[in-house]
């Protein structure tokens, strides 16, 4: 999901080099690459490359590695499943570890009616199966979306994301029935007003125009929405956007559907991003830092919407027990420690870079919440004009000198560590990032 193209020709080694090489040969091109890390191992927030090179990785795998890279905790708690079994399929027979991270969930998740989840294997997963529950369920056809969202890759989840037309490009047509509206970007307003006088014209425009025109609201199922866009650029919204969104929601009798992916399980300091406004969602979308980087996703929905009958809808590997183990001791560190320490992390993170932006015209935003933050790179703060190649340039600097970093949006470079990542290498990487910043500048 990165947002630069592919550059391997500018690894240094000769056995990083082999491995691109060998790479090129035989996955597909489809993947983004930003620089040509290889990975050999890692612990906690630093990792080395096959040549031996220390980095500090400021991705944590695209915010999936929440508790760091082997978790000690969790390495031990998959070890002591794969010694039992690896597998039985969820979906055809019982285990007790299937039914302890549901419980967990249940638990979690905000709302106090019952709740019960759909486990799978990715974030795609949870969203299609949230798309398939949502239609089930209302018996209603259409969905709203927002632009700049990121839901997925697989066709239902694509046709939901809108955050860069390359990733919708050639898979035409896709699942009908889904309308997107301007998310609520304040820095960089679709609709030119400003916060807010604005009045939300984000979430009235739905009412009043789309509503009125081209999309009957008696037969929307279901409005998916990010808390905290990921993937279209870390873009936190104003506080009563979330509110009033649902309050919309509700008037119409459509489900909100908060797809926690890439901003929840601790990540902004709270358990799901969704809490910071107060809002109770009606189907939940889980993956990413749920299992410490093995694959598991989750759809959870309010007891009632789960009317689904067997054989409606499954999958082989959703809740494998391996990824269950690595879940239940994914969210003790994460509910227990590592959420105090994101919160905390994230204010020293804010602060400093916010720091740097008065010292960097080209620094127009800083934005986030906890241990999800963006920087939002512009030609100058007065014209706000994106600058991509200098976030590009940036991001290969940090490379060259030990810090891997990633983009998102146009022109924004993301910060989403481990939940655990100490003050000390928050500080060295911060450092980093800011001689990256002034060598991207001085080219």
């Amino acid at each position: 999901m990165s947002t630069q193209t592919s550059n391997p020709t500018s690894c240094a080694g000769s056995d990083a080099e082999h491995w691109v090489a060998r790479d090129a040969a035989v996955l597909s091109p489809s993947y983004t690459r930003s620089y040509p890390f290889v990975m050999d191992r890692g612990r906690g927030s630093e990792v080395w490359d096959i040549e031996g090179r220390r980095y500090i990785d400021m991705n944590s795998g695209i915010a999936v590695c929440a508790t760091g890279h082997c978790h000690p905790d969790v390495v031990r708690a998959i070890q002591r499943q794969a010694e039992r079994f690896l597998h039985m399929s969820g979906t055809d027979f019982y285990y007790p570890l299937e039914v302890e991270v549901a419980e967990r969930l249940d638990r979690l998740v905000p709302g106090d009616e019952p709740h019960q989840a759909f486990l799978c294997n990715s974030g795609a997963e949870a969203v299609e199966a949230a798309f398939k529950l949502a239609r089930y369920a209302t018996g209603r056809p259409r969905m709203l979306a927002f632009m700049g969202a990121f839901h997925g890759r697989t066709m239902g989840s694509l046709s939901l994301t809108a955050s860069k037309s390359v990733q919708r490009a050639g898979f035409e047509p896709l699942v009908p029935g889904v309308s997107h509206v301007p998310y609520a970007y304040c820095y960089r307003c679709p609709y030119h007003l400003q916060y807010p006088a604005c009045d939300l014209a984000c979430v009235s425009f739905i009412e009043k125009t789309l509503f009125k025109t081209i999309v009957p609201p008696r037969e929307v199922a279901a409005i998916f929405v990010e808390p905290i866009q990921g993937e279209g650029g870390y873009v936190v919204p104003p506080p009563e956007f979330h509110p009033r969104l649902k309050e919309l929601a509700e008037r119409y009798g459509i489900l909100y559907v908060d797809d926690e992916i890439q901003a929840g399980l601790g990540r902004t300091g709270r358990m799901f991003a969704i809490e910071h406004w107060g809002v109770v969602p009606d189907i939940v979308t889980i993956a990413k830092g749920i299992a410490s980087g093995l694959p598991l996703g989750a759809a959870v929905a309010r007891k009632s919407l789960m009317t689904w009958v067997p054989g409606s809808h499954g999958n082989t590997f959703g809740g494998n027990p391996l990824a269950c183990a690595a879940a239940l001791e994914t969210l003790r560190l994460v509910e227990s420690e590592f959420m105090a320490n994101a919160a905390a992390m994230g204010e020293v993170m804010m602060e400093r870079l916010r720091g740097m932006q008065r010292r960097c015209e080209q620094i127009g935003d800083v934005r986030g919440m906890g241990l999800m933050v963006g920087i939002e790179l512009v030609k100058d703060q007065a014209g706000r004009e994106p600058a991509p190649e200098l976030r590009d340039a940036i991001v290969q600097a940090a490379f060259e000198r030990g810090l891997l970093l990633l983009g998102c949006g146009t022109s924004t470079v993301r910060f989403c560590p481990a939940l655990n990542i100490p003050r000390a290498i928050v500080d060295e990487a911060l450092n980093i990032f800011e001689e990256a910043l002034h060598a991207a500048l001085s080219m």
